[in-house]
């Protein structure tokens, strides 16, 4: 019992080090200014949405781990780790470095890894693998959000702010 709060414990501290790039590199001012597509979400979604997702995250790394043999959480736990990597720099690139085109770059890397994730969780645990689901959606609409603002915003292209 006590090996499966550590456990969960864990997967909770590496997602919120993850979202901590959210909360590192924030929008601000010039996020305000850019030029966006009429479907872009109300800045207050996305700090809900994004907590959902990443409890999801959590719970899926958790379920998965409790469900694998040791022998058969390394590789799929690598890809977990670096889906989240990929997750922090996304809003580095993003909103740190203001760098859209490279954001893009990440996204797309993002949503590979997740798509490798829930590929080599599915055979162990599908309950994991299917707690990613939302995950890549979202990460997909914030791809697709992502070059609609770069497109509608290239004087940012390249790094120029």
């Amino acid at each position: 019992m006590v090996e499966s709060w550590l456990v969960l414990a864990v997967f909770v501290a590496a997602n919120t080090a993850a979202a901590a790039g959210g909360a590192i590199f924030t929008p601000g001012a010039w996020y305000k200014e850019l030029n966006k597509p009429s479907w872009t979400p109300p800045d207050w979604l996305f700090a809900p949405a994004w907590t959902l997702i990443f409890a999801l995250i959590a719970w899926s790394g958790y379920t998965f781990y409790m469900a694998a043999e040791p022998g058969e959480r390394l590789v799929p736990l690598i890809a977990y780790g670096v889906q989240l990597v990929f997750n922090f720099g996304w809003s580095a690139l993003f909103f740190g470095a203001k760098r859209m085109e490279l954001a893009l770059i990440d996204a797309f890397l993002m949503l590979a890894a997740i798509a490798v994730n829930i590929a080599l969780f599915w055979p162990v645990s599908e309950q994991a693998a299917l707690f990613l689901v939302p995950y890549f959606a979202w990460v997909t609409f914030a791809t697709a959000l992502n070059y609609a603002m770069m497109r509608k915003n290239m004087k940012y292209a390249g790094g120029a702010a």
